[in-house]
């Protein structure tokens, strides 16, 4: 099974949800965005997660995005993992 959450890794530091939001939403309905926060000082770290309603939206937006210069970066979109189901295991 594809998952239907996916990574989004090099982002620029500045940008904001809704810039985020508007980059992936081509490929399909965003369920959730969880924008990582550094706990100590609270700027945000470079990198998100995103769910989509389908794992076809996902996996376009892997295919499409990776590699992609966003504000001069160049990101890393991946599948996300489960690590919390890894642990267990």
């Amino acid at each position: 099974m594809i998952s239907k959450k996916i990574y989004v890794g090099n982002l620029k530091f500045t940008l904001k949800e809704e810039n985020i939001r508007q980059i992936f939403s081509v490929y399909g309905a965003i369920q959730d965005l969880k924008m990582i926060y550094d706990r100590e000082t609270g700027n945000f770290r470079g990198f998100a997660f995103i769910t989509y309603g389908s794992e076809e939206a996902a996996s376009d937006a892997v295919k499409q995005m990776n590699g992609q210069e966003v504000d001069g970066r160049n990101l890393k979109v991946t599948f996300a993992e489960d690590k919390r189901k890894e642990r267990q295991a």
